[in-house]
């Protein structure tokens, strides 16, 4: 048994509360209340160590539904509060309070939480700290400090010669970001809470929900300041995006500041849209794969899924709406729009609740055409609205991949999937060639994550272990 606070196997068992609700927030000289978790934007830091079990009081004292995901936290063996509304679990009504149970089994990392339904995730979210199990240390030189970066407004000050850490999230709802800091190197030792081979680079690419711990090391002239900076990646230019750059200073410490005249040194970034470079950085991400810390990369496949991944239009009353044409933007996999249930997919399918979902999601695309190609028919453009569910046979070796279009507009798609991390062992551009691109596959060292970008007009191939039933 594991007891509140009482170590067990090096295990702890943490109880956090979080309160849902609205609370003031001043910003550019303006102030307007938005919904926060315990009043805090960003919301409060978790930590804990490998094996811990967490705990989460949640209260909703907001106007709406609310729940809570874990991003990034398997949950083995434990669906029921994993999170996403109406999929695990039924929202939490305001007024309402719901005790959700996250369990660290193998994370190690940076992680992260935050609201998952509707658009709340804007300001419900906050970082997640899983540290070695005590005794143990990191794969890579003890840093002098840890800093949990959600990019926003941030300024980091710095002693010369030392290490940091930074544990960067990407918390924002669609935009994919380039980073970099001013004259200095970034190097990455982690991805969503799996250790990488350490590879150093002058610029991140971080997609919305990945998570990357990087080293910095304080090693420019005390005498300037320098800008970190993050501006989105953007490789459609028929979809409208803010392409603004953020902006935050990196400061030495010391007895002289630098002079306010002296502007900050301005950083390197990949254009906007630039998608050599945000898929040569993706490539750049290995496994740290070796005997401290092995991968498990399923040789052989027993189930085998294709699924475009698209962006869509449904039809408006007088074409009121404000995508093109006054249509509504959609997205869909294998020509399927997802539709909230009535009640949650995990009760229905426990307690055998007919009408809540579908058990016909297919395997491969419905409609076979040049999914990268140009000039498609319009009639392509507008899916099928469902809920569909797709069983796995448990422990079954799982191959997906994830084809992109070039329906409506052809741009990037981060995928997650809840419940696992899994090995990207293949990505390409163009439409995915099921005798050839195979022969191109890491199966070696591949990345372990749990958030993928689908790259513009091409396919991701994924694998994994159906060993967590929910």
């Amino acid at each position: 048994m594991i007891l509140d606070g009482v170590l067990h196997c090096h295990a702890l068992l943490h109880r956090h509360t979080f309160v849902v609700r609205e609370a003031p927030y001043k910003r550019l000289c303006k102030t307007k209340k938005i919904l926060t978790v315990n009043g805090q934007f960003p919301g409060p830091t978790l930590y804990a160590h490998h094996g811990d079990t967490l705990i989460v009081d949640v209260y909703n004292r907001g106007k709406q539904n609310i729940t809570i995901h874990w991003h990034g936290a398997k949950q083995p063996r434990f669906p029921w509060s994993d999170g996403p509304a109406f999929i695990t679990q039924c929202p939490i009504k305001p007024g309402g309070k719901f005790s959700q149970k996250v369990i660290f089994s193998s994370e190690e990392g940076t992680l992260w939480w935050h609201a998952h339904n509707d658009w709340n995730r804007a300001t419900v979210h906050g970082a997640i700290v899983v540290y070695p199990k005590p005794g143990k240390g990191y794969p890579f030189p003890k840093p002098h400090a840890e800093v949990p970066i959600i990019f926003g407004t941030f300024k980091l000050n710095v002693d010369y010669g030392k290490t940091y850490l930074l544990r960067m999230v990407n918390a924002a709802m669609n935009d994919i970001l380039f980073f970099s800091i001013a004259k200095h190197k970034l190097t990455v030792v982690a991805a969503d809470g799996s250790y990488t081979k350490p590879f150093t680079t002058n610029y991140v690419t971080i997609s919305p929900g990945n998570t990357f711990d990087v080293l910095l090391t304080a090693n420019q002239p005390p005498k300037h300041r320098y800008y970190m900076a993050a501006r989105a990646y953007s490789s459609s230019s028929s979809i409208a995006f803010d392409n603004t750059t953020a902006t935050a200073i990196l400061q030495y410490n010391g007895p002289n500041d630098p002079p306010s005249s002296l502007p900050p040194v301005v950083p390197y970034l990949p254009y906007y849209n630039d998608t050599a470079a945000a898929v040569n950085f993706s490539r750049s991400v290995k496994s740290l794969a070796n005997k401290a810390y092995p991968i498990s990369v399923p040789q052989k496949v027993d189930t085998k899924i294709v699924s475009t991944v698209s962006i869509n239009t449904f039809r408006c009353p007088n074409n009121s709406c404000a995508g093109p044409n006054g249509s509504r933007l959609a997205a869909s996999m294998n020509n399927i729009s997802f539709v909230n249930p009535s009640s949650d997919v995990l009760r229905a399918y426990y307690y055998h609740i007919k009408g809540v979902f579908g058990a016909r999601f297919p395997s491969f695309p419905p409609f076979v055409y040049n999914f990268t190609g140009d000039n498609l028919p319009l009639v392509l453009q507008t899916p099928k609205n469902g809920t569909k569910v797709k069983f796995l046979k448990f422990s079954a070796t799982v191959e997906i991949v994830l084809q992109g279009t070039n329906l409506v507009a052809p741009i990037d798609h981060p995928m997650h999937l809840h419940g696992y991390s899994f090995y990207v062992v293949g990505l390409g551009f163009g439409n995915f060639d099921k005798n050839k691109d195979p022969l191109t596959y890491n199966l070696v060292d591949p990345p372990f994550v749990n958030t993928v970008m689908v790259p513009k007009s091409g396919w991701v191939a994924i694998r994994f272990q159906a060993n967590n039933p929910g």
